[in-house]
């Protein structure tokens, strides 16, 4: 009798881990930006097919070699909260609804270098925004995203780990409906157990600091270094 038991419990064990279904993979292009242009380039192109383009400031210096056959954005020095605001300095796309998380997992992932120590390097919306935004930004040269949206704000961050240390560095954010975690370099660096709920703006993403900004009032927090590339993805 107590072997059939155990043999009941068993399988009855199976049939509880059968019942809960492994979460969906976040890797499903929304967009894809390789930002191997040409220098002189004034168009982001998404290499996703979703056509998601953006345009590309002039100040932006594109087309600089990181590899064999692979270049990056180099976005030039800016003083910090300097008047006037230079809205050539960043890389602009406008809004796409694909580019909200909405309700749904949603991943960042970006390879950037900086010697500097301040700026936003991408976001979509900013403080204030209807709707919620999501940004990543490096004060102190420590990495960070944040997610606001319906149910309150969720932000973690790269912990010990600077990347203002003149080396590439990938970095990724993951939304998903509990939490928010992120990666450096494939490792795990941050996770928050906050929900953010809806999350869906109509501002531009703006790559490089913020894009409604005076350097008085608000300030526009450029970003200065290197971009190799954007993935945005869902599940």
């Amino acid at each position: 009798m107590r072997r059939r038991l155990l043999s009941v419990t068993a399988a009855l064990a199976g049939v509880l881990v059968m019942a809960a279904p492994a979460r969906a993979a976040i890797n499903q292009p929304v967009a894809i930006w390789q930002m191997n242009e040409a220098a002189g380039s004034r168009t982001m192109v998404d290499s996703s097919g979703n056509g998601i383009n953006g345009a590309i400031g002039s100040h932006v210096q594109t087309g600089v070699a990181v590899t064999a056959g692979n270049n990056a954005y180099r976005f030039p020095y800016i003083r910090p909260n300097t008047p006037p605001p230079d809205p050539e300095h960043l890389v602009t796309v406008p809004s796409n609804s694909r580019l909200n998380p909405g309700t749904g997992d949603f991943a960042v992932e970006l390879r950037m270098r900086t010697t500097h120590s301040f700026g936003n390097v991408i976001q979509k919306g900013q403080a204030g925004s209807k709707g919620g935004y999501w940004k990543f930004q490096q004060p102190s040269g420590k990495i960070s995203c944040l997610f606001r949206g319906s149910a309150g704000s969720s932000a973690t961050g790269s912990g010990s780990v600077r990347v203002n240390d003149g080396n590439w560095h990938t970095v990724r954010c993951e939304r998903t409906a509990s939490m928010v975690t992120m990666t450096v370099d494939g490792v795990v660096t941050g996770r928050n157990r906050n929900a953010t709920g809806t999350i869906a703006n109509t501002r531009p993403v703006t790559i490089a600091g913020k894009g409604t900004c005076d350097q008085v009032e608000v300030t526009c927090d450029y970003f200065s270094g290197d971009i190799d590339y954007v993935r945005i993805e869902t599940s």
